[in-house]
């Protein structure tokens, strides 16, 4: 068998930076030269492939980019055996869960990484994060890919895409999956969890790429008033609200607060109920809150992530579902983004 091809598709981020030799600042690195910055991806026995966007700080990633991403792996998903796409970490679970949205039936690894210390810095993260999302990539098992799944790998550890957070701003291990296992763990070997990885897809790759913007995330809090809560949930144009409440699911009973919500519901609007913690999930029929939002119409997200909830929202209204089929779709899991028990 030959050399497994691997594309690398830089979009930007901390890892693509290096100090100018004359000023000292920071600037972008070229990674048409990756070899001579990192000669060691000589000995990975992979063909590789650069596929550099114009640089973005990943504040400014949004449906844009996640939909030249998605078109750039559609593009070449034949020539490739797998994809690594660098991206900046503040928005890379934003990015990478909308992916995994987008790619429906994909059969090969996304693998998406970046770095808390830039690529030219001695003593960046940046150079191992960025071998091991190749070799994960270019891995196969029996000719077919070990992680056919969009994923994001970090510190050691590859996660699927859709269930990680940005966890630390400062930490090495910026990200995490507090509800569901890594993908694997890297040591001086690359274990893979072959029970948590997606299996492999029976249809074709088909790419969406026509995303809805008329979403927005309400954050509740203690003190928060009723005409702020109802000026958030009247915002023209908006047809999605996550909605992250407090511990399992819950949020104020007051008649108001009730109130605004089942209005928004009658004027179409979908309402997705996400908790406000780390880890752990919505069960709204626990306590009587809970139970009080389930009975006016809130969509539980049981253990998805803002992010997830986010993205997915974003697709099945870009997708054109409505009703039962987008309520019944936000239910279910797409792409392994949430747990059903």
């Amino acid at each position: 068998m030959g050399k497994s091809s691997v594309l690398l598709i830089y979009t930007g981020g901390t890892i693509g930076m290096k100090p100018d030799p004359v000023t000292g600042t920071l600037v972008p690195f070229d990674f048409n030269g990756i070899y001579d910055e990192i000669p060691s991806l000589r000995r990975l026995d992979v063909e590789l492939e650069v596929l550099p966007f114009e640089p973005i700080d990943s504040s400014n990633a949004g449906p844009e980019v996640w939909v030249r991403i998605a078109e750039s792996i559609r593009d070449n998903y034949d020539r490739f055996d797998g994809f690594v796409v660098l991206h900046g970490t503040d928005t890379m679970s934003y990015t990478s869960s909308a992916l995994s949205f987008m790619l429906q039936n994909i059969d090969k690894p996304v693998v998406f990484t970046g770095s808390q210390i830039p690529i030219g810095v001695l003593r960046t993260d940046g150079r191992e994060n960025l071998i091991t999302a190749i070799e994960i990539a270019a891995s196969k098992e029996n000719g077919r890919a070990v992680v056919p799944e969009v994923s994001l790998y970090f510190q050691n550890r590859l996660f699927r895409a859709n269930r990680t957070i940005k966890q630390s701003a400062e930490e090495l291990s910026a990200f995490a999956s507090q509800n569901y296992p890594a993908l694997a763990a890297v040591g001086v070997g690359i274990h893979y969890r072959h029970g948590a990885i997606m299996p492999h897809p029976q249809e074709p790759l088909k790419v969406h790429t026509t995303l809805s913007r008329d979403v927005i995330v309400v954050r509740i809090f203690p003190g928060i008033t009723e005409p702020v809560f109802r000026a958030m949930l009247s915002v023209e144009g908006v047809r999605g609200v996550v909605l992250e409440t407090y511990g399992a699911g819950n949020a104020p009973t007051f008649g108001w607060f009730i109130g605004a919500l089942e209005e928004a519901i009658a004027r179409g609007i979908y309402i997705i109920n996400v908790t406000q913690c780390t880890s752990g999930a919505v069960n709204m029929d626990i306590y009587e809150t809970g139970r009080r939002l389930q009975d006016i119409g809130v969509i539980s997200g049981r253990d998805i992530t803002t992010e997830a909830a986010l993205t997915k929202m974003m697709l099945l209204l870009g997708s054109g579902l409505s009703g039962e089929k987008f309520v019944g779709a936000m239910k279910q899991p797409l792409c392994g983004e949430m747990s059903l028990d």
